[in-house]
Order: structure tokens, then sequence, then C-alpha cells
């Protein structure tokens, strides 16, 4: 294999040692037994699927991070941590005015780190594509709608 990509085993391990960092980060004061017992669930959980068979729930399957080089596997980590920080900071009543929830800038085809110049000009983007007046999809305009107001209430 080339060393552009990682192998299965050494993915595994990268990964699983991504799940303790965010124990670390988000329940710094909780055992494992702890947190287990705890109602929030963690990022690892929605992001990575390690087992043979893909159960659909996870962003990411164990074969998905094979088939990436090196940097893609990269961004996949800093996407996941942004979600971790995101999840902490929110948890904790410190969500930043910069901060913009990634799942909803995600729909939004927009990068993580997007800022609101770049959220306002997708918007009106969307909105002139998805305008009920201009023959778009209704059920979407109001689904941009909705977004944009989640994504501008935390300024």
């Amino acid at each position: 294999m080339s060393d552009r990509f990682y192998s299965c085993e050494e993915i595994k391990t990268k990964i699983r040692s991504l799940k303790k960092l965010e124990k670390k980060i988000r329940f710094p004061d909780l055992h494992d037994s702890e947190i287990s017992k705890t109602v929030r669930r963690l990022v690892w959980d929605e992001f990575f699927d390690l087992g043979k068979e893909y159960k659909g729930k996870a962003k990411y399957s164990i074969y998905n991070l094979a088939a990436m080089t090196r940097e893609g596997i990269r961004e996949v980590i800093d996407e996941y941590f942004f979600h971790v920080y995101y999840r902490y900071y929110k948890e904790n009543g410190i969500i930043g005015v910069q901060l913009y929830d990634p799942d909803i800038l995600s729909g939004l085809g927009l990068p993580i780190d997007a800022d609101s110049k770049a959220i306002k000009k997708k918007f009106r983007e969307l909105a002139k594509k998805y305008h009920p007046d201009t023959g778009g999809d209704s059920k979407k305009f109001i689904e941009l709608m909705e977004a944009y107001k989640k994504l501008t209430d935390n300024t």
C-alpha cells in the first residue's frame, strides 16, 4: 500500500485514540464507567464506525477512511475536533459569536470554519434558488430560513 494511505489497523488505532481524547476534553472529571452512565453521547459515535459491517449511523466507516489519503483523514479529524469543541462549548455555555453549529453549516454546503460573510452570501444564493416566487422548492426555502435563523440567533 502506498505511503499516502493508512492501513486499516493504523486507522483503528488513531481513531480509537480520538475517542479517549474526546472523553478527556469533554468529561475531565469523570471516569469511563461514569461517562457511559451519562445521557450525553460522544461525537465519536456520530462520526466513526470501525466495525466490519457498517451500520449507517456514523458519518465515516472504516472503509471510507481506508480509501482516504492521509490528508483526507487529517481533514476528517479536523472536522471531528471542531464538532467536539463545539459540543463542549455548548454544554458549558461558552459558545462564542464566531462559532456556528457545524451541522447547519455542512447542511448549507459551507465549511465548518465559515464566517458571517460566507454564511450571508450562501444564504442569499440559496434563497434565490429556493424562493417560491422564482419557481423554487418552498419546503427547502423554509428549511433554509430555519437554518439561517438558528445561525444568526447565535450572534
